[in-house]
């Protein structure tokens, strides 16, 4: 079979007023949903589906047979046959925890199909084949993001306590005015970026990846990773796991910390040497504020719950009420987009892909 192009199907256009769809100009478009059923309850809030309703007509597939919330389902050619046929006469697909992966097969199943949105957890690619997409021109959209908001503020949280007292250290300082450190530069930092700019301070960033455009528009300086880390009062950790960043900051790294560094870690506990951390620590002119572990969660006899320059809290910055549904409604606002006949926001590319797949070359094309 030879493969379509990117451009070999038709745009999805239409308003909110007069709703339109490629398969049936005139017609209302037709959106999927299939995952878990407990997680279609849980995610999809009555007054997101109200809007989505608005525009379009709403069909749904409950699989059960997948329930692990694992990014990367396993294969199930059952799962995957049904999802198939359910996919037919789509104009959008979304998926969610419990949905198998949206594959080639999949995809040649829906002619008239212009995105596919996964709600939460497909970061890496694990439930859509983005190559496949790409050659089916079928827009993927991730709101994985959606959880970006509680833990940019649960970030912001631990600076201003390692900044004060984290119980039982002496230091008590202010955030305002200070110099604040970022390593990795996505959804959350943005919106820490947000959170830190009543206090004054002045932001360094780090992250090979990131457009240097970024510094005009959100008013950051990119720096290199030691003069994030050497020359800054706070440092935050916001870089996801890859293979590039897996024991990124060991024993060199957090030799740079100045005595009285407040260090921040939101979001993996592998991207540290948790060994030379320990050590570090144990110097007692630091201080760690840390919300993710390695291991997970914190053996019950570890050294670093008894220091008195340690705050732990248990991997809990992007548990929220709002943060559970906030990923449905990003996805609505997506589609909205989508049928106005403009670019969803959180495409998910093959670029992006090899950068977190740690394959992509900072700066350049993957």
């Amino acid at each position: 079979m030879s493969e379509p192009s990117a451009t070999s199907r038709p745009a999805v256009a239409g308003t909110p007023e007069e709703p339109g769809s490629s398969a049936a100009p005139g017609k209302r478009p037709v959106v999927g949903v299939a995952c878990d059923p407990e997680v279609r309850e849980r995610y999809l809030a009555p007054d997101d589906l109200a809007r989505l309703t608005a525009v379009a007509d709403v069909r749904y597939a409950d699989f059960t047979g997948l329930r692990s919330v694992a990014a990367q389902p396993p294969p199930d050619a059952d799962s995957e046959a049904e999802l198939a046929n359910f996919v037919a006469g789509l104009d959008a697909l979304v998926v969610c925890h419990g949905a198998p992966r949206v594959t080639e097969r999949v995809l040649a199943a829906a002619p008239g199909l212009a995105m596919v949105g996964e709600l939460e957890g497909d970061r890496f690619a694990g439930r859509v084949d983005v190559d496949a997409a790409e050659r089916y021109g079928v827009l993927v959209v991730d709101t994985t993001h959606g959880s970006s908001y509680p833990v940019a503020e649960w970030a912001l949280a631990l600076m201003v306590l390692g900044m004060r007292d984290v119980g039982r250290w002496k230091r008590r300082t202010e955030l305002t005015g200070k110099r604040v450190g970022l390593i990795g530069f996505g959804h959350i930092a943005w919106r820490l970026v947000e959170l830190v700019r009543p206090f004054g301070v002045e932001v360094l960033v780090h992250d090979p990846y990131s457009p240097r455009e970024l510094a005009d528009a959100l008013g950051v300086t990119f720096a290199p990773l030691d003069a994030v880390l050497a020359g800054t009062d706070v440092v935050v950790c916001l870089a996801p796991l890859t293979p590039r960043t897996r024991g990124l900051l060991d024993a060199r790294e957090l030799d740079l910390l100045a005595p009285g560094t407040v260090f921040v870690n939101v979001s993996r506990g592998a991207i540290v040497d948790s060994v030379a951390l320990l050590a570090r620590l144990r110097r007692g002119d630091v201080v760690a504020c840390l919300d993710v572990h390695d291991p997970e969660p914190v053996p019950p006899d570890a050294e670093i719950r008894a220091l008195p320059n340690v705050f732990l809290s248990p991997h809990v910055a992007g548990t929220t009420v709002e943060s559970r549904t906030r990923f449905f409604g990003l996805m609505v606002e997506e589609i909205e987009r989508l049928f106005r006949g403009t670019e969803p926001r959180a495409l998910l590319t093959r670029r992006v892909v090899a950068i977190r797949d740690g394959l992509a070359q900072p700066g350049g094309a993957a």
